[in-house]
């Protein structure tokens, strides 16, 4: 086949043909729109293959031939189209007949008027097809004899050769609709007429868009047709090549099988690694590996280890079998309580810190001591101090066990025994719990509310290496629904793991040879820890945000007021002072002391939290009876004090 242009390649193809294989003869770079191939860059050198899998029309540009103006029309465009033979008009019946003559055409000859034809017996419309038969005399002239179609039945006209048009050839059949015009072969070349659209006679140009797979490249390319290039059909011979097309893990798993599947390994996405296992390491390029299929059970559990100063992080397979036992959990906040709290499950805790009631607006809290007992209730509401309504969480406050148990039988509970504290109240609480039950992880996800502390007290016997009985407790934070892919080294099958192609989603190729399969149940690691940059990406994501956050404490106006009273304060002391300055000085000492001494008894009583007032204040006040002091040494420590 000789050398073609890409678009006259695709006008002239058998859809039913496909997948073709095309050899590029002159090469082109080019950049596609966004819409068109995803902004990935393309480049089709000389001597390229390239394996066309699919053509789709994206639209068609209409041109009119006389003025060189066009416009767009999609695929689904439900005008009728009709070929005209002829690539120009005629003015007369007689130039017509003239052209047919020159062309060795023979009668009849299909035409039509793209003006209005009124004759003594009929009028013909526009653009309706007309037949000329023969030329025959008629009434002594030479005239045309003409067939037009009715939907009863044909009616003869005889038009003189001299009869204006302009006329226009056309291919006789019925009128086709846009995608049948086009795929027809022997109208690729001719123009057609219309009567949808405002012009006469236009041209069809068709714009393809052709998806084709190249060798080593992951994602399909797709090239408009108006791209010029030269290309070359060579499927005869190309029945031996095989395209080569990478895939990521995420399109593995979509495709869901067959499985095993032997890959190698061409790419590895960038970025911190996620995971601290030692099989990380061994994923590089060029790496065979052999994917098993979907890991079961699809949950996981996001882990954090307690008691430690640098927490470690983990996520934890359902299928772990070890045994863990329930740990009272720690709440710092009220809120932390009301998340905490499940219908239907009581939930008692004991205070550890002691709390003032001293800056918050709930009525009904006084304070709480160390080791004060409380069964978290329920929330609600409670009329604030400021006059608005705050939310609270109802407790109740526990009686040692022995009045417990006495209360219990007498079967009275007392209002009095209820405490109201606010969501935002910064407590510290721990859970009071009895309860050594041995639990498997998805018991205990099943029966309690997350997060939960526990603690291993028997390792999964299928991970030798469980690292998780090592810590002295464990929080379970997160339920984790994410596929995971089971994989293992060709090098080592020995070692499998669990991948999970949305965080870790390597480029693969298939590979040659048969996927080795380990005896007996394959080995997989139930934990793996992960690295902090990894677990808290994890918990940026929207699954771990479905709580709002906890609410604030009300802007305080104790800080403002007691500046305020402290300004007060300052201010009496200074003004008290200053009337004892300007107090009059001349006069009799039995008359002045003891005035002074009165005086002075309330100017310390106003400024007792001041130690340096009081220092001065009291020593005058010691100093009143002695009958050395004049009134110029009493002045001169009052201006001392101020």
């Amino acid at each position: 086949m000789e050398p073609v242009s890409l678009h006259s390649f695709v006008c002239t193809l058998d859809l039913a043909s496909l997948p073709r294989v095309l050899r590029v003869c002159s090469g082109v770079y080019f950049q596609g729109s966004i819409y068109e191939i995803s902004g990935n860059e393309c480049c089709l050198s000389t001597g390229d293959l390239i394996k066309v899998t699919q053509v789709r029309l994206q639209k068609v540009v209409c041109e009119n031939p006389g003025t060189g103006q066009t416009m767009e029309i999609t695929p689904d465009f439900h005008g009728y189209f009709s070929p005209l033979t002829g690539r120009q008009s005629y003015g007369t019946l007689e130039e017509l007949l003239s052209a047919a003559t020159q062309c060795s055409k023979t009668l009849p000859i299909c035409f039509m008027s793209t003006h209005r034809i009124t004759t003594e017996a009929r009028v013909v419309p526009e653009d309706q097809p007309l037949k000329l038969e023969a030329v025959e005399t008629y009434h002594g002239t030479y005239r045309a004899r003409c067939v037009l179609d009715t939907e009863t039945h044909p009616f003869i006209l005889h038009l003189p050769l001299s009869q204006k048009g302009p006329f226009w050839e056309w291919k006789p059949g019925a009128p086709r609709p846009l995608l049948k015009a086009l795929q027809d072969p022997a109208l690729s070349n001719l123009l057609f007429t219309c009567p949808t659209l405002p012009w006469r006679t236009l041209i069809l140009r068709p714009q393809y868009e052709v998806q084709a797979i190249m060798h080593m490249r992951r994602t399909i390319v797709k090239i408009p047709s108006s791209l010029e290039v030269d290309v070359e059909d060579v499927t005869s011979s190309s029945q031996h090549i095989h395209f080569i097309q990478p895939l990521l893990l995420s399109e593995a798993l979509a495709r869901g099988g067959p499985f095993p599947l032997c890959m190698e390994i061409l790419e590895i996405p960038e970025g911190p690694s996620i995971f601290l296992s030692p099989w990380a390491g061994s994923l590089h390029k060029g790496q065979k590996l052999c994917i098993h299929g979907l890991a079961s059970p699809p949950w996981r559990v996001l882990v954090s280890t307690k008691g430690r100063k640098i927490p470690r992080h983990f996520m934890v397979s359902g299928a772990y079998q070890g045994k863990l036992r329930r740990r009272p959990r720690e709440f710092p906040t009220a809120y932390d309580l009301l998340g905490a709290l499940q219908p239907g499950q009581p939930l008692r805790v004991v205070a550890t810190k002691d709390c003032e009631g001293e800056g918050v607006e709930s009525p009904g809290f006084t304070s709480l001591a160390v080791g004060d007992r409380l069964e978290v209730l329920r929330s609600g509401q409670a009329h604030g101090a400021e006059g608005r309504d705050i939310d609270v969480l109802v407790c109740q406050r526990l009686s040692d066990k022995a009045e417990e148990e006495e209360e219990e039988e007498n079967e009275d509970v007392e209002d009095d025994d209820q405490i109201l504290l606010p969501l935002y109240f910064s407590g510290s609480f721990v859970e009071e719990m009895n309860d050594s039950r041995r639990y498997s992880l998805e018991d205990l996800t099943a029966h309690f509310s997350l997060p939960c502390e526990v603690k291993v007290v028997a390792k999964d016997s299928s991970h030798p290496a469980d690292p998780l009985p090592s810590f002295p407790g464990l929080r379970l934070e997160e339920k984790i629904m994410e596929p995971f892919l089971v994989v293992s080294l060709n090098s080592n099958p020995e070692m499998c793991f669990e991948i999970p192609p949305r965080w870790l989603d390597l480029t693969v190729v298939e590979a040659e040879g048969q996927p080795g399969q380990p005896a007996g149940p394959l080995p997989v690691a139930t934990v793996e820890e992960l690295t902090d940059a990894f677990y808290y990406s994890l918990r940026r994501l929207p699954a771990f945000k479905n709580q709002p956050p906890p609410p604030r404490p009300p802007k305080s106006q104790g800080l403002s007021g007691q500046k305020k009273q402290s300004n007060k304060e300052k201010s009496g002391q200074s003004s008290e002072l200053l009337e004892l300055q300007q107090a009059p000085l001349l006069k009799p000492k039995m008359q002045t002391l003891p005035r002074n001494a009165k005086d002075s008894s309330n100017t310390y009583s106003k400024v007792s939290g001041h130690r340096k007032d009081r220092r001065h204040t009291k020593s005058i006040i010691e100093d009143g009876d002695n009958d050395d002091h004049d009134y110029e040494e009493i002045l001169e420590q009052f201006r001392n004090t101020l």
